[in-house]
């Protein structure tokens, strides 16, 4: 087992100091994928700063957040956090509340399992709803949108942001988003705001999109 420590910064304008943050997180690089940042959660965290005004004050939960980096930049912008990940996963919430210490912060780590009815769902009324890499076993598709779905009816004027590989096409996205009551209402190339430096060494196809309510508001743009 191979534990190492990562460090992720975001810069201000500039490169200015007193607008730049830095995140470590644990990762386990032979662990199960809940352990390691994918290139999902570094452009997710990437987007979370860049509209840092957006998050601050807000109430933020992860779904599938495994190493939590866009969570933790949401926290570190002033959001108020919860770190979700399968209840069954307890290394992974374990690790949760092991890399808010080390950064210094006090989100709320819950497990969450997707298409799971528990008492704990029902309390959970967030602003944005996050989620890097969620979509990437098809078998699980209606059981996380089904939950986001939930979410949303709770908190009609959520958004849901989530990040990934355009493995698949666009096409199965729009199909589980008619299916669950749900549109987006934008849709980016994950590389399009990324700076250069991180953008060099990151591959893939990765997209990002907002996802509301189909009877809700639009998200800002």
């Amino acid at each position: 087992m191979t534990t190492t420590i990562s460090q992720h910064d975001f810069y201000g304008d500039d490169g200015d100091p007193e607008t730049s943050i830095s995140v470590s997180v644990i990762e386990n690089m032979k662990e199960e994928y809940g352990l390691f940042v994918w290139p999902c959660s570094v452009i997710l965290a990437e987007y979370v700063w860049q509209q840092r005004s957006r998050f601050r004050g807000s109430s933020v939960l992860e779904l599938g957040a495994g190493t939590s980096l866009p969570g933790l930049v949401a926290a570190k912008v002033g959001a108020n956090v919860t770190l979700t990940d399968d209840s069954s996963k307890t290394e992974v919430l374990e690790n949760m509340k092991r890399v808010c210490e080390l950064n210094n912060l006090n989100c709320n780590v819950m497990g969450l399992t997707w298409g799971v009815w528990d008492a704990t769902i029902f309390d959970l009324r967030p602003n944005i709803i996050l989620g890097a890499d969620v979509l990437y076993d098809s078998s699980a598709f209606d059981d996380l949108f089904a939950t986001v779905s939930f979410l949303l009816q709770n908190s009609p004027d959520a958004v849901f942001i989530t990040t990934y590989h355009n493995r698949s096409g666009h096409h199965l996205i729009e199909f589980l988003m008619v299916k669950w009551g749900l549109k987006c209402v934008k849709l980016v190339d994950g590389f399009s705001f990324l700076p250069s430096r991180k953008a060099s060494v990151l591959t893939g196809n990765i997209q990002l999109v907002e996802i509301v309510l189909s009877s809700g508001k639009s998200a800002e743009e």
